[in-house]
């Protein structure tokens, strides 16, 4: 923060990649002018962290790319899919209250599990054999599920009241993707009735909406055109034109700044002189 070019701009100019919501806790504050590639803002104060000034990157998904990819709402035969820690802090209590809620439905699958052993298996085969996949909030609004989800072109639905999402200035994720309140998804009966309204065709819709958008959450090296690495630099040059309004702005009053502190200053000089 002493350096020449950080000082230029006040670090409006700089990008700072804080991708695990536990990133430069105790730097935060010194450097929230600048713009964060972030997870999520689960964990930011709105003053250091937020969605007008940074950029949401997706998290890697865990499981493998579903490459070919031929499957049906037939043959999809698991309606809603859901595998994952079951107690979390802070907005994951409803994870606790859709299980109550979910975990006797037919046609759902909703347990808990984890990366170990075989669980990322298991969630592979679960995903791909899903019509419909949960992303419910946990410690945070967001997580790799998600984009695991997308990755086996299960259609999300996400239940998670604050989260931010990647691109969403230039995707539209309703084409894609569910979402449901909180409030309306501990309902009973709600959010299965809700799901059963997706016909067939609406459905297939979705699906191929999702293998159409899934190379833009894939991390890859070399860098390829629209992958996700590709996808977060628009999505920083997209902020540019914001980040120089407001240097611009910031220096309307500089010379009136110069000329009112000159006097001080010099007075200051003749002191350490004297």
């Amino acid at each position: 923060m002493g350096q020449e070019v950080w000082r230029r701009s006040g670090g409006k100019n700089h990008v700072i990649v804080m991708h695990h919501p536990n990133s430069m806790v105790i730097a935060r504050e010194q450097l929230r002018s600048a713009m964060f590639i972030v997870a999520d803002f689960g964990r930011y104060s709105p003053l250091i962290g937020n969605v007008e000034k940074d950029v949401v990157a997706p998290y890697k998904h865990v499981v493998p790319s579903f490459a070919k990819d031929f499957s049906s709402f037939e043959s999809r035969n698991i309606l809603l899919f859901f595998q994952g820690a079951l107690f979390r802090k802070h907005g994951g209590y409803i994870r606790q209250k859709l299980y109550a809620l979910l975990k006797d439905e037919k046609e759902v699958h909703f347990t808990s599990g984890n990366t170990q052993r075989n669980g990322i298996r298991a969630a592979t085969e679960g995903m791909r054999s899903s019509k419909f996949c949960l992303n419910i909030a946990g410690d945070t609004p967001s997580s790799n599920r998600l984009f695991d989800a997308i990755a086996s072109h299960c259609v999300p639905v996400i239940i998670s009241d604050e989260i931010e999402l990647p691109y969403e200035d230039v995707l539209d994720y309703t084409e894609f993707c569910i979402f449901v309140q909180s409030a309306d998804a501990v309902k009973k009966g709600f959010l299965i009735r809700l799901l059963n309204s997706v016909k067939k065709e609406e459905w297939t819709r979705m699906w191929q909406k999702l293998k159409e958008v899934s190379h833009h959450f894939e991390y890859q090296y070399p860098v390829q055109p629209d992958d996700a690495v590709h996808m977060i630099w628009k999505a920083v040059a997209r902020k540019l034109p914001s980040v120089r309004l407001s240097l611009h702005k910031g220096k309307r009053y500089s010379r009136s700044w110069l000329a009112k502190h000159r006097d001080s200053f010099f007075s200051l000089q003749k002191l350490d002189r004297g």
